[in-house]
């Protein structure tokens, strides 16, 4: 199975092309908040990959939480790609593959993940990692700023973009997620991983005179 991999929650994004689990090309591009360069990417570890864009037959969307416009890109690239393609979709959790990473790294025990939620905020997950199991220890919320200060140096490792052990959710560990997965959606089914409600504010009219 051929996975083209998109992992944009971050400031370093990054697109990944696997075959059978097997990374075959990755590029990473640190935005700084500035629009991705998303088909260039991909252009990049196709070519690396020496894989044809029709040879595509899943791509892996990292959902988040993050960066809720790269995430949006993201999938939007991935619903085009559907639409022209006929491929299939898979969504991983950026938190999740931050935990991948974590164990792929040796760090072991509690892993506290954590990642900026903007307006003083945390996205806050826990793992409980060793060199043969990942089990989530408490569901993924938002915390303040103060709560997070009060977690700092308690129990556990902190990874992650806002951690102090930074650590960025990579495609690779995406696609490596993805290849293990059948659980396909089409792509309404891809939404990102965003705690808060959504609210949305209508412009007022104005009559021109």
């Amino acid at each position: 199975m051929t996975i083209l991999a998109l992992e944009f929650s971050s400031d370093r994004r990054s697109v990944a092309l696997a075959r059978d689990g097997v990374v075959l090309a990755e590029a990473v591009e640190q935005t700084g908040g500035r629009a991705t360069r998303a088909f260039g990417l991909i252009e990049t570890v196709l070519t690396e990959g020496k894989v044809a864009r029709e040879a595509v037959e899943v791509i892996a969307v990292g959902l988040g939480p993050g960066s809720y416009t790269g995430i949006r890109a993201a999938i939007a690239v991935a619903q085009g790609w559907q639409l022209a393609r006929g491929v299939k979709l898979l969504g991983v959790g950026s938190l999740e593959a931050l935990a991948a990473q974590a164990q792929a790294e040796k760090i072991f025990g509690r892993v506290n993940v954590v990642v900026d939620a903007q307006r003083g905020e945390f996205y806050l997950g826990a793992w409980e990692i060793s060199a043969d199991t990942r089990v989530e220890a408490s569901p993924l919320r938002i915390v303040t700023a103060t709560e997070m200060a009060a977690l700092a140096g308690v129990a556990g490792t902190g990874i992650g973009p806002a951690a102090e052990r930074v650590m960025y959710p990579g495609a690779a560990m995406v696609a490596r997620l993805a290849a293990g997965r059948r659980d396909y959606v089409p792509g309404a089914g891809l939404q990102p991983i965003y705690l808060r409600e959504t609210a949305f504010v209508k412009a007022p009219v104005t009559r021109q005179l």
